[in-house]
């Protein structure tokens, strides 16, 4: 009778090396079929392992615009109580509400017109609802906090420097959901999604434009302060909205 010798022992795994090593796939991430570990969906950037990125719900963009608008205008509310101004078509809303005396809700929406139509016609009709929500929730809403709070006796440079702050998360909010505040924050989008330059760049030049004006209504100590203020606000969108460096959109 032959004599069955046992199985030599099974050397261990030795790790793939190879193009499919890295695409393993990640417990509870889906994977678009076809998609290459750099290429999500229709070749848009995708993270590690070709992860395709996850779209927000309807929910959580609600929520979002209901945030980013509460807090961008708590932010103008203290900017326009300390005599301040911001940039964008918040800064230049302020501005010409200093020099005619008009109320800021009223001029905001108007001032937002033009870039509500160019955000509809470059990104869609989505875009546009979103955009046109948020600047009736920001310019009612600014009305709202400045009747609720005293702010009667706001530091410039307070109101210019924390009014600009929670502006400029209010807006990277809403950037984030496919929205903005209308205005130079559209006009940012749309020349980052076309030219690839940063939308805080973009958001930044306009806002040296708009503070340089403010020297005509404003002292220079409130101008200074309000030059901070952007500048703070630009370094918030320049550091937090790179486009690609998120799964999310």
């Amino acid at each position: 009778m032959s004599r069955t010798s046992p199985s030599a022992p099974r050397p261990p795994s030795v790790p793939e090396e190879g193009p499919g090593a890295d695409e393993r796939p990640v417990p509870g991430a889906s994977r678009v079929p076809g998609a290459s570990p750099s290429t999500g969906a229709e070749g848009a950037p995708a993270g590690p392992s070709g992860l395709s990125p996850l779209p927000h719900s309807w929910v959580e963009d609600v929520v979002a615009t209901l945030l980013g608008t509460y807090l961008a205008a708590l932010g103008v509310a203290l900017l326009d109580a300390g005599g301040a101004v911001t940039g964008g078509t918040a800064g230049l809303s302020l501005l010409l509400g200093y020099a005619a005396g008009l109320p800021f809700w009223l001029l905001f929406l108007l001032v937002n017109l033009p870039f509500l139509a160019l955000g509809t016609w470059k990104r869609g009709w989505a875009f546009g609802a979103r955009t046109l929500v948020a600047i009736g929730l920001v310019g009612g809403g600014s009305e709202l906090h400045g009747q609720m709070l005293d702010l009667a006796s706001v530091p410039p440079l307070y109101g210019a420097l924390t009014g600009s702050l929670l502006a400029g998360v209010g807006m990277l909010i809403l950037f984030r959901h496919n929205a903005s505040m209308g205005g130079f924050n559209t006009l940012a989008l749309v020349v980052q999604d076309v030219w690839g330059i940063r939308a805080g760049y973009v958001q930044l030049g306009c806002d040296v434009v708009i503070i340089l004006a403010a020297l005509t209504v404003a002292p220079p100590g409130i101008v200074a302060a309000s030059a901070l203020g952007a500048a703070l606000l630009n370094l918030v969108l320049i550091m937090n909205h790179r486009p690609g460096r998120y799964l999310g959109t």
